[in-house]
């Protein structure tokens, strides 16, 4: 690895070397065009082959039905709290969210300002420590559709069970959870995910949104903020984020070069219970998430002692394991394990972590 350290950071993340590795080869002269994918037309052939392959790779990997499009677009996950809500309420009006973090009650609050929008559910009175568990007879029949946020990277928190809401479409942000485990399309009309977690570099983001829920904007949305606009244009309506696509398509080829999303998920698995099985048998940390409900990406946890945690933070650092601080708003630890992150990172972290806490028991 050379001078490269363990990146834990919530995003923008870790990439596969493999990748990182072929496009810096290629950024100069990509494909034997003499110029790099930053500087060539997005409608050059060149460019349509990059972009069409990773739209079927990503099909491929997720298992992406024909009746759904695949959108690479603009303006990261924060864009979709508001295209969401402008192109889907084009019926009732109403949409219901489940709030279990800071991500998901932005998106209700952004919401809100289009429609009629009711929490649901929250777990906000524990800190958003665990995921409420929710029935199709919780949400209003006229309902648009409801909204949940996956994974919750500050908290640390994952659905571990896709919520029933009967005949309304469902739409999740899942962000940092795609690509990192199977999950069942066909039970979304709405996917949308920044792309700094387990895809590319910050800048692209990635819409999964059934036919059928396409095309209901009012007249007076901005042409840009119109999904109809986007699937008319196959993602070039104007010029798409080139580089990150990019590097998107290869990462998507080599997930699926090791054995698709079952290889990664069981990896995955391994890696996020490795770790947590440390803290649960420790004496110094602690993980404030309910077990049922823990993340596979972002493990949270704390010593006890936000003095303590600072200083873990940088001895840890010293160590080459960075970006270890949790979030500003709760303070402690968090490791976030996304898929470009090795097997051994994870056990030089339990490493430090054990040495850490024989010296301050």
């Amino acid at each position: 690895m050379g001078n490269r350290v363990y990146n834990f950071s919530a995003g923008p993340s870790m990439l596969p070397l493999e990748v990182i590795d072929t496009a810096a080869r290629e950024i100069l002269d990509f494909d034997g065009s003499g110029m790099s994918i930053m500087e060539m037309s997005h409608r050059s052939k060149t460019f349509s082959r990059v972009i069409e392959d990773a739209e079927r790779n990503l099909r491929t990997l997720m298992d992406i039905p024909d009746d759904y499009y695949v959108l690479f677009l603009q303006g990261g996950a924060t864009l979709q709290f508001s295209m969401v809500p402008m192109n889907l309420l084009g019926k009732s009006g109403k949409a219901d969210y489940i709030v279990t973090g800071a991500w998901a009650d932005k998106a209700a609050k952004e919401a809100a300002k289009f429609g009629d929008i009711r929490v649901v559910a929250s777990s906000k009175e524990s800190n958003y420590a665990y995921i409420p568990k929710v029935e199709a007879a919780d949400f209003r029949s006229d309902a648009d559709y409801v909204h949940i946020t996956y994974n919750n990277t500050i908290y640390g928190t994952r659905y571990p069970y896709i919520p029933d809401t009967g005949d309304v479409p469902l739409v999740t942000d899942l962000s940092s959870a795609i690509l990192s485990e199977r999950v069942d399309v066909r039970r979304f009309g709405l996917i949308y995910a920044g792309a700094q977690k387990n895809i590319a570099p910050a800048g692209l983001t990635v819409v999964i949104v059934r036919k059928d829920m396409v095309g209901g904007a009012p007249a007076n949305v901005p042409v840009y903020l119109d999904y109809k606009t986007h699937t008319e244009g196959a993602s070039m309506y104007n010029t798409p984020p080139a580089w990150c696509i990019y590097v998107a398509g290869e990462v998507f080829k080599t997930l699926i070069k090791d054995g698709g999303l079952e290889t990664v998920e069981r990896r995955n698995r391994a890696k996020a219970g490795r770790l947590y099985a440390y803290i649960e048998g420790s004496k110094l940390y602690s993980a404030p998430a309910a077990e049922i409900d823990r993340s596979l990406m972002n493990v949270v946890f704390v010593t006890g002692d936000p003095a303590l945690d600072k200083r873990f933070v940088a001895e840890a650092r010293e160590e080459g394991l960075v970006e270890l601080g949790g979030h500003r708003s709760i303070g402690g630890m968090r490791a976030s394990i996304y898929n470009a992150m090795p097997e051994e990172g994870v056990d030089k972290l339990i490493a430090f972590m054990k040495k850490f806490e024989d010296a301050n028991l």
